[in-house]
């Protein structure tokens, strides 16, 4: 399997690189690479804690803290709340909770696995 990053080139304009899961990054090389050790989602998995608890039900997609399992809204929704539990916490891996996804994201390295 090949993942790609965009990174910022010496020269200013973006370079595609390459690499294999974990090579770049030890948090995804190490966490979330069985989905059978994956956390128990804390609440329900169909939505967002946060924007349940404001009474909000808009949200574009849900993730997952591969640390704890807390479910919260990605940065396409409104209020952002995955990035903001990571921000909060420092848990670096989080996996999309959509059905049929299966990839997952550092936050520490800003890279895909």
């Amino acid at each position: 399997m090949r993942l790609f990053r965009r990174s910022a080139d010496p020269s200013g304009g973006e370079s595609t690189q390459s690499s294999s899961a974990g090579a770049r990054c030890d948090e995804l090389g190490t966490i979330g690479v069985d989905a059978n050790d994956d956390p128990a989602p804390r609440d329900r998995p169909d939505v967002c804690e946060e924007c349940t608890q404001l009474g909000e039900h808009h949200w574009s997609h849900l993730r997952m803290c591969l640390t704890c399992g807390h479910i919260g809204c990605c940065d396409s929704s409104p209020r952002r709340h995955a990035t903001e539990h990571f921000e909060e916490t420092g848990h670096p891996v989080m996996r999309s909770a959509e059905p049929g996804e299966v990839w997952r994201w550092c936050y520490v390295h800003e890279f895909m696995g």
